[in-house]
């Protein structure tokens, strides 16, 4: 914490400038400046030649290497100026983020990184905070080895919180009242942590300061980079408002800074060289609330539920009261659209999905090694060229496969189909005779979703006990 605290003091000119009063005298500062060098940079001795302003140490030294980063600029000598800056929004308009603490690159010894919503305020709905957070990782995601899974408890790589500025990250600094967010370099603990001030009128648009924008600008540098001396970056030290969603993109400067650090994706994922908004252009994305709506997949997660639709999914969570809304592509770059079928396999913590005689295995949100693979190469045979739907039951450990009028049970522990199927769905599940498209398993009922309708099953009492229309998931009125 100290080391990142005397990065704060060093970087002030050309970063942030927090709101000291200028009454205070000279020398307190340069005490303050002393004992962080002293400590945490292991000066030892030197220290004791730092008793004039204009005198070459090692002080002066290392203050001169800590400022060569990009964007900073090299200070010639200690001068308590850089203690003693008068606060003024950089450009006019509001600094994004102080992380003047990464005057030294650091990345993350690992490209799965897990990152966690801490809190939200009101100003800003769950669903544009959400929605904020998870396009501004996909940014970053798009252009480097690196990929980002949510955790909804515990302790992740980035926390991410809503907090008042006196919540005493930087012990006895002021923050300035024009700044909006900070963050941390890569590491454990405190480290990788992003802090947005809940006092800031954040929008979903430019009105007031764009949530969007500033968690991309943070997020860069909870990965490791510095602020750029490129205006047109995304990692410059303030943004315009005038810059407008359509803008929100990582600069070929952002991406050579990042590719520093990580290098570029792998040529297997896929991913676009410099992502910029991924705005639907083939079809109208569908309307959840349209009576004639189906699904062509649905799968939990981990707690949550995912419906596919064309190019798109929904996501419903209990604790939250809106479905969110994305495009496949945003999270899932190299799978297919219109998928025939998905299940999230419990004993391993992966999602498969099928299309055609294909499937793909997804864990932690990424893509596994060795896939796609033939459908064959789980039992079936030649004559079955696709499957209409699939459920897992982690009850009895069984995956059940629907074709046509027919349904194929697979067993996880000995990773083999049963014997004695494929049987007809109306002997085990009468009262299911449509066909169907999607199934989903939930608090102990079979939901089989056909067209726009849906049929919850009672395995227990082998009985339809209600039908309805499929998008009554997603809050719409039935």
């Amino acid at each position: 914490m100290k080391n990142l605290m005397i990065c704060v003091l060093l970087c002030l000119p050309a970063c942030l400038a927090y709101p000291l009063d200028k009454t205070v005298k000279e020398e307190p500062n340069i005490d303050i400046l002393k004992k962080y060098l002293g400590n945490d940079y292991n000066l030892g001795n030197d220290m004791k030649q730092f008793v004039r302003r204009n005198e070459s140490s090692a002080v002066v030294k290392k203050n001169q290497e800590l400022h060569r980063s990009p964007g900073l600029k090299v200070m010639e000598k200690p001068d308590s100026g850089i203690l003693d800056v008068k606060d003024k929004p950089i450009c006019g308009f509001p600094v994004v983020g102080h992380i003047s603490r990464l005057c030294r690159s650091r990345k993350w010894r690992k490209t799965n990184l897990t990152y966690r919503i801490v809190n939200y305020i009101p100003k800003l709905s769950r669903n544009a905070t959400d929605f904020a957070i998870e396009r501004a990782l996909k940014l970053w995601e798009k252009v480097t080895p690196l990929t980002f899974y949510r955790l909804y408890d515990g302790e992740a790589d980035m926390m991410i919180s809503f907090m008042s500025r006196d919540h005493k990250d930087y012990e006895s600094f002021n923050v300035s009242a024009s700044t909006l967010a900070h963050a941390f370099p890569p590491g454990p603990g405190l480290n990788g942590d992003i802090h947005f001030y809940d006092d800031i009128q954040w929008t979903e648009d430019y009105s007031g300061a764009n949530f969007l924008f500033a968690a991309a600008h943070e997020i860069g540098h909870a990965l490791g980079l510095s602020h750029s001396n490129n205006p047109e970056a995304l990692m410059y030290k303030s943004y315009k408002k005038s810059r407008g969603k359509s803008q929100l993109r990582l600069s070929q400067d952002d991406v050579n800074r990042i590719h520093f650090l990580y290098g570029p994706p792998s040529s297997s994922s896929n991913k676009t060289t410099v992502p910029t908004e991924d705005i639907p252009t083939q079809s109208q994305p569908p309307a959840k609330c349209d009576p004639d709506l189906s699904f062509d997949a649905v799968t939990t997660l981990r707690g949550e539920i995912i419906f596919f639709k064309d190019r798109y999914f929904w996501r419903t969570d209990p604790r939250f009261p809106e479905p969110m809304f994305y495009s496949i592509s945003s999270h899932w770059p190299s799978l297919p659209s219109k998928l025939d079928a998905t299940y999230e396999a419990y004993t391993s913590d992966t999602v498969f999905v099928f299309k055609g005689n294909l499937f793909w295995a997804m864990k932690l949100g990424e893509i596994q090694a060795g896939y796609p693979r033939s459908i064959y190469t789980l039992g079936f045979p030649p004559s079955i060229k696709n499957i209409d739907a699939a459920v897992s039951d982690k009850d009895n450990r069984k995956i059940y496969f629907f074709i046509k009028e027919k349904y194929w049970r697979f067993d996880e522990d000995s990773q083999s189909m049963d014997q004695g199927f494929p049987r007809l769905i109306t002997e085990d599940f009468p009262g299911v005779e449509q066909k169907i498209d999607a199934v989903l398993k939930n608090s102990g009922l079979f939901y089989f979703f056909s067209g726009p309708l849906q049929i919850e099953f009672d395995p227990n009492t082998k009985m339809v006990t209600k039908r309805e229309k499929s998008n009554s998931w997603l809050g719409c009125k039935v």
